[in-house]
């Protein structure tokens, strides 16, 4: 790479720590308050964007912070007001665990842009694109950046072989820059991208695509840092990084020694690292408040058998957790082999939320009381398609018996949001006056035990129970 006085090509950088960087590392439980005090300083640094919504953030926001989480975009934007806001999107899931109709989707996109959200990273589980129609229109109608995002998965060690190959990522790309993507997004949450793959991928999709190419990678495997330099040597447009305290383990690489790094080279994004250190410095001093749950199990910061498993860290943490309460966490290693094998049979879907959750769960549930003896609602759910198209064939033997006496016939292959009732209006008619707004309604409709719950302690309904953090921040 040649060393220039002035940046010609400059790398764009995402940054994540107000999001997926403590969703991470810390069970997303950073409260908004203690994001203001460096709120200011963020916007000053010179992010292309901050990640500061959606994936996991609503669902602990309004169960365990006591926060609402329709209110933490508004409140930064009050101290951000130069770098736009992006959030995760999980395509027909939103920010759920399942597929919700298309009024439902078209409200909560509306919803999110009137709240701050300039851009939308939109991801399919299974990268079904069909899932993401609905909000990739809707964010295109009301003029907001639509990312479109590939999630990346392995067949084999290295990129290549039957499913996840080359041409797979190629073909995905060129869809989404069909639909109006004006950006596209490589989202490895496993972080089981190596380098030399990620050279190899981001030279082709730089010749198959126009828009701007986006790196999101985890550190998790060890290669971040690496995957992300081979992947600006290839011309990648923008990586998502995290201030160093929120980074590493299975968080995004750190931006620190990428900047030190690209310095004075025609990608330099020409940032202050004296800004970055005195944030460092104020995520440092309020680590100790959330130091019960970073996962202390291991001495390493890396976890190599991540690329053997591709389990996402979240959920290798969601699998210790539910082994614990069944007092078999001795079995995890056998869970983790048998979490490959369910894979397999179901088609090869990415290990990321929500088909994560259901192999995880289904997993378990095979190691600890026989193969497929007990078969889950979301398992049964995914082999009949309503979760969508599978990037490969299903297991016949284990489809017929997954199916077996559940009541579904054939297994459906169109969009699966075409056989979902609208929402909204009866959820309107159910909650009555305990929805006060629009946003209210849809904290409901996604989250319909536990958003009812909130709602609530939002009103006084109910005391807010004591661990539960009142979000106070204005």
């Amino acid at each position: 790479m040649s060393i220039k006085q002035n940046a010609g090509n400059p790398l764009k950088i995402q940054d994540n720590t107000f999001r997926d960087g403590h969703q991470s590392i810390y069970a997303t439980r950073m409260t908004t308050e203690d994001m203001i005090p460096i709120a200011e300083a963020m916007d000053e640094v010179g992010f292309w964007a901050m990640e500061v919504w959606g994936g996991a953030t609503f669902d602990a926001m309004h169960r365990f912070l006591g926060e609402d989480p329709w209110e933490r975009p508004r409140i930064l934007k009050r101290h951000i007001k130069k770098t736009p806001f992006s959030m995760l999107l999980r395509g027909q899931n939103l920010v759920g665990y399942r597929h919700y109709a298309d009024d439902v989707v078209r409200a909560f996109v509306d919803r999110a842009c009137a709240i701050g959200i300039d851009i939308f990273r939109v991801f399919d589980a299974l990268n079904d694109l069909r899932n993401i129609e609905t909000c990739a229109a809707c964010i295109k109608a009301n003029g907001k950046h639509f990312e479109g995002a590939v999630v990346y998965s392995l067949t084999e060690r290295h990129l290549g072989g039957e499913v996840f190959n080359l041409s797979y990522y190629v073909s995905k790309a060129k869809s989404l820059e069909e639909m109006g993507a004006d950006s596209i997004c490589i989202k490895d949450m496993a972080g089981i991208m190596a380098p030399y793959d990620a050279y190899e991928l981001f030279t082709e999709l730089k010749k198959a695509v126009k828009v701007p190419l986006h790196l999101h990678t985890h550190y998790t495997s060890g290669m971040g840092s690496m995957t992300c330099l081979k992947a600006v040597e290839a011309g990648v447009d923008i990586v998502d990084t995290c201030v160093a305290p929120y980074a590493m383990r299975t968080s995004m690489p750190p931006v620190e020694p990428l900047l030190l790094t690209l310095e004075g080279t025609e990608r330099d994004p020409g940032m202050q690292m004296s800004r970055l250190l005195e944030i460092g410095k104020y995520l440092e001093s309020i680590a100790p408040r959330y130091q019960k749950h970073l996962a202390a199990n291991t001495l390493s910061l890396i976890d190599e058998n991540v690329i053997a498993h591709q389990i996402p860290g979240g959920m290798v943490s969601n699998l210790v957790s539910q082994l614990k309460e069944m007092n078999a966490l001795d079995r995890l290693p056998e869970v983790q082999q048998e979490i490959q094998v369910v894979r397999k049979e179901a088609g090869m879907p990415p290990l990321v939320t929500p088909t994560s959750q259901i192999i995880g769960s289904q997993a378990v549930m095979n190691v600890l009381a026989g193969r497929y003896r007990t078969v889950s609602n979301q398992f049964r759910d995914l082999l009949f398609g309503l979760y969508g198209k599978t990037p490969a064939g299903i297991d016949p033997q284990v489809r017929e018996m997954a199916l077996r006496g559940s009541g579904q016939g054939i297994w459906i292959t169109d969009r699966p949001a075409n056989h979902l009732k609208p929402e909204m209006e009866a959820a309107r008619r159910k909650l009555g006056d305990l929805a006060r707004t629009e946003e209210d309604l849809l904290t409901y409709v996604l989250y319909q035990t536990s958003g009812e719950q909130f709602l609530k302690w939002k009103y006084g309904a109910e005391p807010m129970p004591e661990g539960v953090r009142p979000g106070d921040a204005r």
